[in-house]
């Protein structure tokens, strides 16, 4: 595979260096990306440049995963109108290993195969560098003009902020580009890869490694996805969309993409996918015949969340996106665990009480919904609704009012899921 025109047809080339691809086509070349060690977890802004490892690595050559445990201390200036909050070295290294986990699903770490992945922290050779060493043996090779030339530093400066930039964000590109040359000289490593944000810092590096090393090193950025409505690709209304199941669930990822716009799908698919070009081609053709099908979005949803989670989780996703509707509701809500049941129905009135009022069978369906919790005005409208088929728990129809709720009611042995009407539903938490 041809890593060059592999990122072209898939829209993932920004800005390459003179000379990128005859390096490539040449022999194996390593090449590096940085991750920002802020969180234990990856999230989707991150999965841009995880492809373009994987695409990297699937090329035959050696892809170096960079956890920027130094620079994750200091706070990169690129694109940012503050600094960042510094980490300790504890939450440093628990957040490189969980991250770790995370990549080990896209990339070869393992293998004895010589383009096999490598994960590499930056704090473990700044770490010991002295302030004055660093000044000394870095610092005099790049001019201030040359520093201040860079986009994400002008910016800064000609901003609207009051506070400026520090010292310490303004040498920032100067640390990232001492990791190239540290790379350039540990591992041979001659491509830094990144977003477009970082041509200035990657720059630097390749500066850095020309003016001590007299090497010649390259640079390839991909572009900053967008949306078509212009919004902020990753982000919704409860924040970023995270790989880690505890911060966003499979059945939220998976709705992530499934939503998305018919021009997003058929771009995010390239992007986010390994799937063939002629793959893509006949998913776009299926999508302009029968748009309403949606294959896109359906093989994009059903493609990232397997790779970032499971088939598994994808399935349980998919059934759980028809609880709705599907006429095997109440066998799917059974099944599905304590998260994705709370994923669906987020935002639903809900109502607390006492387990004893459930688990004891001695408290009416009537007391339980309209004074222990209200979901119901009155016992009367109640009761007439569930004489016309209106009232539901657990998916299940019930037509006498005054029957005994039971711990046979209750999934995951604490939710009660009460549906009034067609589409209005509540949800009973047990105590």
């Amino acid at each position: 595979m041809d890593f060059i025109e592999e990122l072209t047809w898939r829209g993932m080339i920004h800005q390459m260096m003179p000379g990128t691809d005859e390096q490539l086509k040449k022999e194996m070349t390593t090449a590096y990306l940085g991750i920002d060690p802020t969180a234990d977890s990856l999230h989707i802004g991150h999965l841009v440049g995880v492809m373009m490892l994987k695409h990297f690595q699937r090329s035959g050559h050696k892809p170096i995963a960079l956890v920027g445990g130094a620079t994750g201390m200091i706070g990169d200036p690129s694109m940012k109108s503050q600094e960042r909050n510094l980490l300790d070295e504890e939450t440093l290294r628990h957040n490189q290993e969980a991250i770790k986990k995370q990549l080990a699903k896209f990339l070869d770490f393992d293998s004895d195969a010589p383009n096999a992945a490598v994960m590499v922290n930056n704090y473990d050779w700044m770490k010991n560098f002295s302030f004055l060493d660093f000044i000394r043996d870095i610092g005099k090779h790049i001019t201030v003009n040359y520093m201040m030339a860079k986009d994400s530093v002008k910016k800064r400066l000609s901003g609207d902020s009051r506070e400026g930039m520090s010292f310490t964000e303004f040498s920032y590109q100067l640390v990232q580009g001492y990791d190239f040359l540290n790379l350039y000289n540990e591992y041979g490593c001659r491509l830094q890869l990144g977003g477009s944000d970082q041509w200035g810092n990657i720059t630097t590096g390749t500066e850095l490694i020309r003016r001590t090393a007299g090497g010649e090193a390259f640079a390839l950025t991909c572009p900053l996805i967008t949306k078509a409505d212009g919004g902020k690709f990753g982000k919704t209304e409860s924040g970023n969309v995270w790989l880690d199941p505890r911060y966003t669930s499979p059945y939220k990822f998976y709705q992530f993409w499934l939503n998305v716009s018919d021009a997003d799908a058929e771009k995010y698919i390239k992007i986010f996918t390994s799937l063939t070009k002629e793959e893509i081609e006949a998913l776009v053709a299926e999508q302009a015949a029968d748009p309403g099908q949606r294959p896109l979005q359906k093989r994009l949803a059903k493609e990232v969340t397997t790779m970032v989670h499971s088939a598994e989780d994808y399935e349980m996703a998919v059934e759980a996106s028809q609880i709705l509707f599907s006429n095997k509701a109440q066998e799917i809500l059974h099944k599905i665990d304590e998260a994705t049941l709370l994923s669906v129905f987020e935002g639903v009135p809900t109502f607390e009480v006492e387990k004893a009022d459930i688990t004891s069978g001695e408290t009416k369906l009537t007391d339980l919904l309209t004074e222990k919790a209200a979901v119901f005005p009155s016992k009367g409208e109640m009761r007439k609704l569930a004489q016309q088929g209106g009232l539901s728990i657990n998916k299940e129809k019930v037509a006498d009012a005054y029957a005994p709720a039971t711990a046979d009611m209750l999934l995951q042995d604490k939710y009660m899921l009460v549906q009034k009407g067609k589409k209005n539903y509540f949800l009973i938490i047990a105590k």
